[in-house]
């Protein structure tokens, strides 16, 4: 049986489960890939060949979407988890994290956990900055199942990858949406101190057809760095249409004058804590190519 095509949805110790319309398939690569720039990874649309009852990736598909770490590909949206509370919201991480999701072109959705801490919903004021601009946002208590259900229906007909420090909820949101199914054995293998593998495997895992969850350890720690500090203000989405306003090409909208940016951010058109934010991600980013040279 030649060209069965598939998806791969889990990568542990270089066997990848395929789900094809035949069914799950466990396939190793065919070894011309070591002699190529290119390795199969979670996500990946791939061809199969059974040979003596051992499938094996002939050929994987054109990307549109690859994450060097963790490898995944062929996302279609991120969903990143705040809590509101408990820790207090980290917005420079969030800043950094929906650039590159610009960069990466993968549609973002914001999720505000833990509303029934914030007493005084600070939140709604985060919320409110960022459907401004034009993020969905979403208000989640897990533990109760609330908010779940507005994100289940942005889940259908995509593969989406969760991210969110430690703390936020995320294991408890993921838990909500698959009714303790996905994360608890991770849960349980951590609480154990046997939980190796639950940072080394990469899995999605499908919610309903066509309908996939990635739950990928490590996944805040999205590597910004491949973006340039020349380019950070295209993938700050409000900063676009005020970019033309400034008098030099190349403006990185800090230190110069007559900067269509600044203006914005004086006029109250383009938030100043956003704007903070991407001065200290650009410096951040200017750091890291000094000491490239």
């Amino acid at each position: 049986m030649n060209n069965l095509k598939g998806t791969i949805i889990k990568n542990e110790s270089n066997i990848y489960t395929v789900i094809t319309e035949k069914g799950k398939y466990n396939a190793i690569p065919r070894g011309k890939f070591k002699n190529q720039d290119i390795i199969p990874v979670v996500g990946d649309r791939v061809k199969l060949s059974i040979e003596n009852d051992i499938a094996i990736i002939e050929e994987i598909m054109p990307r549109n979407v690859y994450i060097k770490r963790p490898k995944l590909a062929n996302i279609t949206q991120i969903i990143f988890v705040q809590s509101s509370k408990n820790p207090k919201p980290d917005l420079l991480l969030l800043d950094k994290q929906l650039a590159f999701a610009e960069y990466l072109k993968v549609k973002s959705i914001i999720i505000l956990n833990k509303i029934d801490l914030d007493k005084n919903k600070e939140f709604k004021k985060i919320k409110k900055i960022y459907e401004e601009i034009g993020y969905k946002v979403i208000e989640t208590q897990a533990n109760e199942n609330i908010g779940i259900d507005k994100l289940k229906n942005e889940l259908k007909g995509n593969i989406s990858a969760f991210a969110g420090n430690s703390g936020v909820g995320k294991s408890t949101l993921i838990n909500s949406l698959f009714n303790n199914i996905i994360t608890l054995e991770g849960e349980i293998s951590h609480k154990n101190k046997k939980g190796k593998n639950t940072t080394t495997k990469i899995q999605i895992y499908e919610i309903e057809k066509n309908s996939y969850i990635a739950d990928t350890p490590g996944f805040s720690t999205l590597d910004i760095s491949e973006i340039q500090s020349k380019d950070l203000d295209k993938y700050f989405i409000e900063f676009k249409k005020y970019i033309r306003e400034c008098e030099f090409i190349g403006c990185t909208h800090i230190k110069e004058q007559n900067c269509g940016i600044k203006r914005a951010v004086e006029s109250g058109k383009i938030s100043i804590d956003r704007y903070n934010r991407f001065c200290k991600i650009y410096e951040e980013l200017k750091e890291k190519e000094r000491r490239k040279w």
